[in-house]
């Protein structure tokens, strides 16, 4: 029993792991490949939940747990990856430290999280782990040499140092508003219910079979503006 209520744990642990391999890797240079850590770290993120579920074991330890390895993983790993890519542009040296609005406003968003009891079944604020896999996207396209498409005109915005900032000052007060967005937990696998979902990532589906990494940043934005489409129509039709 003691080893069963601890397998969840351990994946929380992987899952801190790999956002502390993917701080080093950053920090040694080898930007693109620590990034992708931040996938890795959002997988396991994905299947911790999923055991607790399954093995029945949940524990305020495990809740607690699950929130520093994503501080870690999804806050301080894409907060160095924002570092990097503004230590690396024109920009004057103080603009580097815009880059600690990420985890500092990511420990705010998990602890509001761990105490509000709305974010049951949907999210109020942009979940952490989507604002790190919007990075891991900029931070690809930023690092890759493309020789010609979408893929240059993308690099083109996102290695420009005031987008950056801008992006990391929008995206950060995201994570601590109040703006509704919807969950991808599914009950079951029908339409009704689900809607939002299924378009949702039949569209973001899509925009990864064609862009590949480089699609991150549109899903992100993707999810973003169908959350704030959904809470109008609902807002319309209750008035």
């Amino acid at each position: 029993m003691q080893i069963k209520k601890n397998i969840p744990n351990a994946i929380t642990s992987l899952n801190l792991v790999s956002g502390c391999i993917g701080i080093m890797l950053v920090l040694r240079g080898s930007v693109e490949l620590g990034s992708f850590f931040v996938i890795i770290a959002a997988v396991f993120d994905f299947f911790d939940g999923m055991a607790a579920r399954l093995l029945h074991v949940h524990s305020e330890v495990g809740k607690e747990l699950d929130s520093l390895a994503d501080l870690v993983s999804f806050g301080v790993l894409p907060g160095a990856l924002v570092f990097v890519m503004l230590e690396q542009s024109i920009a004057p040296n103080w603009v580097v430290y815009f880059a600690l609005l990420i985890p500092v406003l990511s420990t705010i968003r998990l602890a509001k999280f761990n105490l509000d009891t709305r974010q049951s079944e949907s999210f109020l604020g942009l979940p952490v782990p989507a604002n790190a896999i919007f990075w891991v996207g900029v931070t690809y396209i930023n690092t890759r040499v493309f020789a010609s498409g979408f893929n240059v005109f993308l690099q083109s915005i996102f290695n420009q140092p005031l987008i950056i900032i801008i992006l990391t000052v929008v995206l950060s007060l995201l994570l601590v508003s109040e703006l509704p967005l919807f969950s991808l937990k599914f009950k079951n696998l029908k339409w009704a219910g689900n809607q939002t979902r299924l378009i949702f990532i039949g569209l973001a589906l899509l925009l990864f079979i064609v862009l590949g990494v480089s699609s991150l940043p549109m899903i992100i934005v993707l999810y973003i503006i169908i959350s704030i489409f959904v809470n109008m129509r609902a807002f319309k039709n209750a008035n």
